[in-house]
């Protein structure tokens, strides 16, 4: 039976995001939500559907930095005073964002609330995934960089679900994602489908046992 993730952890109290304040829009599949460059004055938290940051330096093309799915932060910078977005964000597929204005937050923060003691562990959290995430880049092979990228995407953990749903992505996209060529994203795609370690039914279906993958020496 499908189970749809929800993600319990110490975001588990922003399930509805009704407690961070702010304004929901919706934005749809493959729209701009900011670009590189632009002011920061703001913050977003994903309630539905997903998002992709990339990053362009100069001379050098667009490189996909992370694919965040829901109950995810991202804009989060501009509360260490980053005066201009570093990275662009469009939406993976029909989303709902809510955005959060950088005041606001900062406000949340100092109170010491039970939501910005959520908020604190979740950057930490993320700055270590961040870590692991170049440390994977060295030494795992591009068929296991695949699995982390589905696997994180569908935010499953060792004891997570059996089975989650998440947008589906281009193969480019997750080419980009993990450094590897688009003809070798659609061969492990299609073995781990062979294995029934992923499904395609409307969504991505993302499998528990795909961690297994990442047994392989």
């Amino acid at each position: 039976m499908k189970r749809i993730n929800k993600r319990a952890s110490h975001l588990a109290g922003f399930s509805s995001g009704a407690s961070l304040g702010g304004k929901v829009s919706r934005y749809r599949d493959k729209q701009n939500i900011y670009t590189q460059g632009a002011p920061a004055y703001t913050l977003f938290y994903i309630q539905e559907g997903g998002v992709r940051l990339t990053t362009r330096t100069k001379h050098q093309p667009a490189a996909v930095t992370a694919i965040l799915g829901v109950h995810d932060f991202f804009g989060e910078l501009c509360l260490a005073g980053y005066p201009l977005r570093v990275s662009t964000a469009v939406a993976l597929t029909a989303s709902s964002i809510r955005t959060i204005k950088r005041q606001k937050m900062l406000e949340m923060l100092r109170k010491g609330a039970k939501v910005s003691n959520s908020l604190v562990a979740y950057l930490l959290s993320s700055v270590k995934k961040y870590g692991d995430h170049v440390a994977e880049l060295l030494t795992s092979s591009a068929e296991q960089r695949l699995a982390r990228v589905l696997l994180r995407l569908a935010h499953l953990g060792k004891k997570g679900p059996a089975v989650v749903e998440i947008p589906k992505i281009s193969h480019q996209v997750l080419a980009e994602m993990v450094g590897t060529t688009r003809q070798r994203v659609n061969l492990f795609m299609n073995r781990f489908r062979r294995l029934g370690f992923i499904d395609y039914d409307g969504g991505l279906e993302v499998h528990q046992s795909l961690r297994k993958v990442l047994q392989k020496p």
